[in-house]
């Protein structure tokens, strides 16, 4: 993995689909890396559905993006 990028999320297929929308609707370059999805395509299956899926930001807009996805975080879990 290229040092100019940094993890910001690690979970499911579907909430990364969503936070992926949400980043990208802030300005925000996203790669999603779905090792799950790409182990099955290879003949076998690696990690599980909780954590199959990583979100990757470029370094210079990484508290940008963790700013954004802790007040989707908290939002969500305030309901």
């Amino acid at each position: 993995m290229s040092d100019d990028l940094k993890l910001v999320y690690t979970g499911s297929r579907v909430e990364s689909l969503f936070l992926v929308e949400i980043l990208e609707e802030n300005g925000i370059e996203v790669m999603r890396k779905d090792t799950l999805s790409a182990s099955v395509q290879a003949g076998w299956a690696d990690g599980s559905p909780e954590d199959a899926v990583r979100i990757f930001v470029l370094t210079a807009e990484y508290e940008k993006a963790k700013k954004v996805l802790n007040e989707y975080f908290e939002s969500r879990d305030s309901k």
